[in-house]
């Protein structure tokens, strides 16, 4: 760690003017550098600078900066959001860092997110898996009465627990195989716990598995990465549901 003094670090990012443009990893150097900064402060002093230089600010992605988001996607020093636990990048600050480290920041590397500038990278393919069956289909109208329909406390809180997921990709960027399927089982898991998801229940997991097939991810062989760096420590519990209900779907489907 470094002491309460400011300190100079050299980054170097990877530069990328557009999707079907040759990139490369170019290095800068940041001087004054508060330990209390984030890490996103410390890139935006990085662009005020090269603006005023005349320069190409770095496209990166960010929106609430308190870890609920889950825009601000990045590969630091070779860890999906950075070297913290279970957190975002814009929670990681510079106090992490000493006066002189060479700091190597890249965008997700996966095939199915592909880098659309700089840092920023297609993250698309998440949305469309959960335009396929994230939801319920209700009748439009007056919210109805929460004690309407009782649900055990325990599957509530399996159905919040899952629900917690933000979408980052972090999962997808820190599986070896580019897989999807913590993110998927997820958004499944949080609809087959509540007796709201079950009328639908067969038909989103067949379409939601199908979607993230047609995108493009990879298969989950057990490596645990993607509960080691989820922000959210949604658990790989999730995927062995998914597994469950895509196999008891195809088993009881009439197509």
């Amino acid at each position: 760690m470094t002491s309460s003094k400011n300190f100079s670090v050299t980054v170097r990012v990877w530069r990328q003017a557009g999707p079907q443009e040759p990139g490369k990893m170019v290095s800068y150097r940041v001087k004054d550098v508060s330990p209390d900064m984030s890490f996103l402060e410390m890139l935006d002093i990085l662009n005020d600078e090269l603006i005023r230089k005349g320069g190409s600010p770095i496209a990166f992605e960010s929106d609430c900066r308190e870890g609920i988001c889950g825009c601000c996607g990045l590969v630091v020093n070779g860890d999906v959001h950075g070297p913290d636990e279970h957190s975002t990048v814009c929670q990681l600050h510079m106090r992490r860092f000493r006066d002189g480290d060479v700091i190597t920041v890249e965008p997700w590397r996966v095939k199915a997110f592909p880098v659309l500038k700089d840092l920023v990278v297609d993250r698309s393919p998440l949305d469309r898996i959960i335009a396929a069956g994230g939801f319920i289909s209700v009748n439009t109208g007056a919210a109805p009465d929460a004690n309407a329909i009782p649900v055990d406390k325990a599957r509530a809180e399996e159905a919040m627990d899952a629900a917690a997921c933000i979408g980052c990709g972090a999962c997808v960027a820190s599986c070896p195989n580019g897989a999807a399927m913590l993110f998927t089982g997820a958004k499944i898991s949080q609809l087959a716990l509540l007796p709201q998801g079950a009328p639908e229940r067969a038909e989103r997991a067949l379409n939601m598995v199908a979607a993230m097939d047609k995108q493009g991810f990879g298969n989950c062989t057990n490596e645990y990465e993607c509960e080691a760096v989820c922000p959210k420590e949604v658990k790989v519990a999730n995927i062995a549901r998914m597994n469950r209900e895509f196999l008891l779907a195809n088993l009881f489907s009439k197509k």
